[in-house]
């Protein structure tokens, strides 16, 4: 581990964290995914793009392994990271209902990436209250984790969001503290460094 030391609770933090449970950003098996059992798989290689933004939205995506992300280019050439959908992620499913897609879908990491008509989708949600219901639920999760990140990101010090990211989630997995970086806003290399080191951000 990078680091071992003692966190400090942020109390302006606190209410918002009691909703949250440790490892609410891991993926469940819920039962929506079962919909998915019966799909046809495709696997696909890191800087593959499975859709572009303004693509006309005929499918739905469940991730089964490996790391797809939603994003964003913005005008001055950078790209926004809107999502990273790991194993068990639905890709883009916020979509649902709309004629096109906002965001691009480029796989980060090799994966195999479950893909069905998104009217076959809607349809098995309409005659399966139960998975209609767990999808919502991982909604409401995934909303709660977005609130979490927004006011961790309001935090100006590294030190400050690092302390406040680890009281949500707990010490990362080894090998994961790129994804802790992303999610906190700072690049990988500024967690390596010392703590005396770490900026304040604007």
């Amino acid at each position: 581990m990078i680091f071992s030391r003692i966190l400090k609770p942020h109390s302006n933090l606190a209410a918002l964290y009691l909703i949250l449970q440790k490892g609410s950003m891991i993926s469940i098996m819920y039962d929506w995914q079962h919909i998915f059992d019966d799909a046809p798989l495709r696997a696909v290689e890191q800087g593959m793009v499975l859709f572009r933004r303004g693509d006309s939205i005929t499918s739905m995506y469940l991730v089964q392994s490996g790391a797809v992300a939603l994003e964003r280019p913005l005008e001055d050439g950078t790209v926004l990271t809107l999502h990273v959908a790991m194993a068990g992620n639905a890709l883009a499913e916020a979509s649902l209902f709309a004629e096109a897609y906002h965001c691009d879908a480029v796989v980060r990491a090799p994966a195999q990436v479950a893909i069905m008509p998104r009217a076959n989708f809607l349809s098995a949600l309409h005659n399966q209250p139960g998975a209609a219901l767990s999808l919502i639920e991982t909604h409401a999760r995934e909303v709660q984790a977005q609130r979490a990140r927004i006011e961790i990101l309001r935090l100006r010090r590294v030190s400050d969001r690092l302390d406040a990211w680890l009281d949500v989630h707990g010490e990362p997995e080894k090998g994961a503290w790129i994804r802790v970086a992303d999610q906190i806003g700072v690049s990988p290399p500024a967690l390596a460094l010392p703590p005396k080191n770490w900026t304040i951000l604007n």
